[in-house]
C-alpha cells in the first residue's frame, strides 16, 4: 500500500468517469432531467449553477438554475441584472432555493451584469474552444461568488463532461474541497492539509491531467470515505489505501464551494 498504488487506482477511476462522460452524482448533475438538460443547453445556466454550489448538497445546487427559472419564468440576463428584487423574492419564496438566501441573489444578479458587460451576454465565451485551462479558471474566479475552488471544479467539468477542447490540461487541478482533501490525506497521497499540498499531490499523481482526479476523489469522499464511519471495505481504494481514517478535515467546512 503506497501512494503510487493509490494514485494509479484513482487515475484509473478518473479515466473511467471521463470516458463515461459522468457529470457529478450518478452520472448526472441532478435527479431532475430538465435541470440537467438546461445545464447542458445553456452556458449561462451552468455558470449560475456554479454559484449555487456552496453549502448545500450537490444535486440541489445544480438544480438551482432550473428552479430559479421556474419561479421567475426566465433566465434573461438583462432582467436578472436589472430586477434584483425579483431575483431576491424568487430565492426567498418557500421552500428557499438556497440556504444563503441573501447572498446568492446578489451573486446571480452580479454575474448577469458581468456577462452582459464583459462577455457579450454569452457565458460560453469564457471557455471558448482553445482557451487555456488557467485562463478559464481565472476568468471564472473573477465572478463574485466563484473563488478558486469553484473555478477549478467548473473548468474540470467543462473539459470532462461537456467536452470543451481546452488547452493546458496538465495545468488543471483538483478543487480544494472537503471530500477531496479527506481522500487525499487518508490515502496518503498528501501529508498536509493545504491548497498547495493537495494540488502538488494531484500533480504528482497525474501530471498529464491533475483535474482528472477531482471527480473520483470527490465521489469516494462522499460515498465511502465518510467523515465518521468510513466504508473502507467497499471503497474503490480499499485494497490500496493505508486507511488513515483518524484524519479529519471537517473543521474547515465547505464555506467556499461544492460539498456533499
Amino acid at each position: 500500500m503506497t501512494p503510487s498504488s493509490v494514485a494509479q487506482e484513482l487515475v484509473a477511476y478518473g479515466k473511467e468517469l471521463a470516458e463515461s462522460g459522468a457529470a457529478q452524482v450518478g452520472g448526472a448533475f441532478t435527479d431532475i432531467p430538465e435541470a440537467d438538460r438546461l445545464l447542458k443547453e445553456s452556458p449561462e445556466a451552468f455558470l449560475i449553477g456554479v454559484l449555487f454550489t456552496q453549502g448545500i448538497p450537490a444535486e440541489r445546487a445544480w438544480a438551482g438554475p432550473y428552479l430559479l427559472r421556474e419561479r421567475l419564468g426566465h433566465l434573461d440576463l438583462r432582467r436578472l441584472a436589472g430586477e434584483p428584487d425579483a431575483v431576491q423574492a424568487a430565492f426567498s419564496q418557500p421552500p428557499m432555493l438556497h440556504r444563503f438566501k441573501n447572498t446568492l441573489p446578489r451573486w446571480v444578479s452580479a454575474a448577469a451584469r458581468m456577462l452582459l458587460d464583459e462577455w457579450d451576454g454569452d457565458a460560453s465565451r469564457i471557455w471558448a474552444p482553445g482557451s487555456h485551462v488557467v485562463e478559464v479558471t481565472e476568468r471564472l474566479s473573477a465572478f463574485s461568488g466563484i473563488g478558486r475552488k469553484k473555478a477549478v471544479m467548473a473548468t474540470e467539468i467543462l473539459a470532462r463532461h461537456f467536452g470543451v477542447p481546452l488547452q493546458g490540461l496538465e495545468c488543471g487541478q483538483v478543487a480544494y474541497d472537503v471530500q477531496v482533501r479527506r481522500v487525499f490525506l487518508r490515502s496518503g497521497l498528501a501529508c498536509e492539509d493545504s491548497v498547495q499540498a493537495i494540488e502538488a499531490a494531484a500533480q504528482a499523481a497525474c501530471p498529464e491531467s491533475p483535474g482528472t482526479l477531482d471527480l473520483p476523489a470527490w465521489l469516494i469522499g462522499r460515498e465511502t470515505c465518510r467523515p465518521k464511519v468510513p466504508l473502507c471495505d467497499v471503497c474503490r481504494l480499499g485494497d490500496v489505501c493505508p486507511r488513515l481514517t483518524w484524519i479529519s478535515v471537517e473543521g474547515v467546512a465547505t464555506r467556499n464551494g461544492r460539498q456533499s
